[in-house]
């Protein structure tokens, strides 16, 4: 199926409004973020979910989860780099014409590796909680209940994107 000019308007008017309503901001180069909105709409029809237009997906939805966008990586990357990797998402200073976005360098780990990253921030675990703590994989929000939220109250990823902290 091919993308409309519509759905693309649509999503990044969406996009936009939840971005800024979370305190993040769109590419402010409007055709290039539209370009990506496309490639998002390509991958969410090709794959069944919008997985980042600049990265390879497997078509295994489980095996990407940390390339769904918004991305695991988004938050590092612009607090480092001004902009996500494939820049959709930039820095309040980038959105300003401020900061000048260049490359962000891929963190992705290999997959045998990605298995094993972030299941905590080191330390010591508190043992005997009474419910499991749960984090979302996109924003960092943490909650404590017998099952992740169907969506999260703060960037409304699906519940898939949560995974156990403790």
């Amino acid at each position: 199926m091919a993308v409309t000019a519509e759905q693309v308007s649509q999503l990044y008017q969406r996009l936009k409004v939840e971005a800024e309503a979370s305190g993040y901001y769109l590419n402010p180069d409007a055709e290039f973020a539209r370009s990506l909105v496309e490639g998002l709409l390509v991958n969410e029809d090709r794959y069944g979910y919008r997985a980042c237009p600049c990265r390879l997906a497997t078509g295994n939805r489980q095996a990407d989860l940390d390339i769904i966008c918004p991305c695991d990586y988004r938050d590092a990357d612009i607090t480092e780099y001004g902009a996500c990797y494939c820049a959709l998402y930039v820095s309040q200073a980038a959105s300003r014409g401020e900061q000048t976005v260049t490359a962000v360098p891929g963190r992705r780990l290999p997959p045998e590796k990605r298995a094993m990253a972030g299941v905590g921030f080191g330390g010591t675990v508190p043992q005997g909680l009474p419910l499991p703590v749960w984090r979302c994989r996109v924003c960092g929000y943490l909650c404590a209940r017998d099952v992740p939220p169907d969506v999260c109250p703060i960037c409304k990823a699906r519940k898939d994107r949560f995974q156990r902290f403790i």
